[in-house]
């Protein structure tokens, strides 16, 4: 029986209600999924910071690390838009075209990856070569970046299966991927870093390895529970794989802001790290460190502000509009609640979270200033990037990319004159977080206040 003929209590199912049990719901499962990845690059951290062969490790995984995810952003920035286009066609009860743009979207991120792959393979050394002085520091991340871009395929093909499930409405089943690539990071971890069972001695480029497998293992995983739940043939998914211009140039329209946005939020974030290197080894282990407190502690606000993006966008499709402000009220106050415990938790006991990375009493003692100004961002994090997420759910990804832009140009003129010209402390540098948020905040409050998203069309 075609989906497209099922009973309308079933198609029902698409469009999601703005209770605060929907939005926590919906958000929970994203939010795991979010932590997972971000729960890989600490662990990462923490087993090479405990590895005394190599006393680099850690400090090198910060610009690695970032700059891995500027790849990650630009699929991210895919998967956004395809969510948005996903969730407004599930709140329109038009299921028959969801399957369409999932398999367009996949085309897409191959492409995507390939692209990344050569590019660090080929730009990317004569970039760092220009910008990096130790070569210690050089030829370790070249080395570590050439492993871990095989990774990419994987990475964009599990994203993309999110915002096929966040958008229909079944984020529940993101959970068995995540859980599955976190147990993989974690084994071969251990195994490829330090040497164990019979495996190579690895150690920085063992990381490198066992990231790449773990990528894999939560796309397989993600795959067998979407074809054992039946959502594969639901929504036709890989019927139709061959090129289509009308739903890629809608894709593209969609996301391409969204990657141009997220790249060069990232970028800029690697732009930070890598002048954060002349300032020495312990401050790139600072910054490192301070990353991962952003990675974990803002999981949830991250979820919340994807949730925002799929419930705007379905609502929307559901005409009703009213209550998009409503709902916006009801996201920032969760996410606002969880973004005050973790600052709580990270100034009652800074102490427990930074020895976890076995670096001594000097690296705790140079790193607590960066974190009590890191928490503070979390807050202005809490509200900004929910408010940044409404904007792209209505379909105004240029808007978004606009917002995104002016801030990025504020945050690096910051970082470059506190860095680099002036030459000041790290948790100086810090603070361009807080500008960050600011300025992306105030514009995206006031383009949904102001009401001219409501004619948008997608």
């Amino acid at each position: 029986m075609p989906f497209s003929r099922m009973t309308s209590s079933s198609t029902s199912q698409l469009q999601v209600e703005t209770s605060y049990r929907q939005i926590i719901r919906i958000a929970l499962p994203i939010s795991l999924a979010i932590f997972i990845p971000q729960l890989n690059f600490v662990i990462n951290n923490i087993f090479l910071g405990h590895y005394t062969a190599d006393p680099h490790a850690l400090a090198v995984a910060g610009i690695t690390g970032v700059y891995y995810l500027v790849f990650a952003a630009i699929g991210y920035g895919l998967n956004n838009g395809l969510q948005a286009l996903i969730a407004r066609r599930a709140g329109e009860n038009r299921p028959d075209e969801i399957g369409q743009l999932f398999s367009q979207g996949v085309l897409i991120g191959l492409l995507l990856a390939v692209a990344g792959i050569l590019i660090t393979w080929t730009l990317t050394p004569w970039i760092f070569r220009q910008i990096i002085q130790d070569p210690v520091v050089l030829d370790k991340a070249i080395s570590f970046l050439r492993i871990r871009v095989w990774g990419l395929p994987f990475l964009y093909i599990y994203q993309l299966r999110n915002a096929l499930l966040v958008g229909t409405n079944q984020s529940r089943y993101l959970v068995a991927g995540t859980l599955a690539e976190t147990a993989a990071n974690i084994l071969f971890d251990y195994l490829l870093i330090f040497g164990h069972a019979g495996f190579p001695e690895l150690g920085f480029n063992g990381a490198a390895i066992a990231s790449v497998i773990a990528e894999f293992t939560g796309m397989f995983v993600i795959f067998l529970v979407i074809r054992h739940k039946g959502i594969s043939n639901r929504f036709g998914l890989f019927r139709e794989m061959r090129w289509q211009p009308v739903n890629n140039r809608l894709i593209l329209s969609m996301s391409a802001p969204l990657m141009f946005q997220h790249a060069i939020s990232i970028i800029s974030w690697q732009f930070f790290f890598l002048l954060i290197e002349h300032h020495g080894a312990m401050a790139l282990k600072v910054s490192n460190v301070m990353r991962n407190i952003f990675g974990i502690f803002g999981c949830l606000t991250w979820a919340l502000a994807s949730t925002t993006n799929a419930m705007v966008s379905n609502v929307i499709g559901q005409d009703k509009k009213e209550q998009v402000t409503p709902l916006l009220r009801k996201i920032v106050l969760l996410s606002m609640g969880w973004a005050v415990l973790a600052f709580g938790m990270l100034n009652l006991f800074p102490d427990s979270f930074l020895s976890l990375f076995g670096q001594g009493t000097a690296f705790i003692d140079s790193a607590m200033p960066s974190l009590r100004v890191v928490s503070g961002a979390m807050l202005l994090m809490s509200f900004s990037v929910v408010m940044l997420s409404a904007v792209t759910g209505t379909g105004n990804t240029k808007v978004t990319f606009a917002i995104e832009l002016f801030a990025i140009i504020m945050y690096s003129t910051y970082v470059y004159l506190v860095n680099e010209y002036f030459f000041l402390p790290v948790h100086i540098g810090w603070m361009s977080e807080w500008l960050y948020w600011i300025c992306l905040f105030i514009p995206s409050f006031f383009y949904i206040r102001s009401g001219r998203w409501k004619q948008k069309i997608i």
